[in-house]
């Protein structure tokens, strides 16, 4: 089995910075693209920032500047690092991994969720 485990979450001030980080561990043979969701109160999940395997990102608008994702040498853990963080930042922000398994001469590929980490920024 294949597991996201994240880490980091908690609350904070406006202005204020925090990290988050997410582990991917098990039976892995690669991990692929990899990225941070997050689904404010009474909204849906909206993409936040990507990472592929090449370390090619991609950030959405409203975090563009403050946030910066990264990525292990390994390839396996996967950070957020929060700037600049206001109160409409306030979420539970979820790890996403395209994940390929080996069993035997299969590969398998799995798109996994982490259980979520609550941000919530104080006005």
């Amino acid at each position: 089995q294949v597991h996201l485990v994240e880490s980091g979450g908690g609350t904070v001030q406006a202005g204020g910075s925090l990290g988050l980080s997410c582990v991917a561990s098990g039976n892995i043979f690669s991990v692929n693209d990899m990225g941070w969701y997050r689904r404010a109160p009474g909204k849906q999940r909206e993409l936040v920032a990507t990472i592929t395997s090449g370390g090619s990102t991609n950030y959405a608008d409203f975090v563009k500047g403050r946030f910066l994702i990264s990525r292990d040498h390994a390839g396996n853990t996967m950070n957020l690092q929060m700037n600049i963080l206001k109160f409409e930042d306030t979420a539970v922000y979820f790890c996403n991994a395209v994940v390929k398994t080996r069993n035997g001469d299969q590969i398998h590929e799995l798109d996994l969720w982490g259980q979520g980490t609550q941000v919530t920024v104080s006005s």
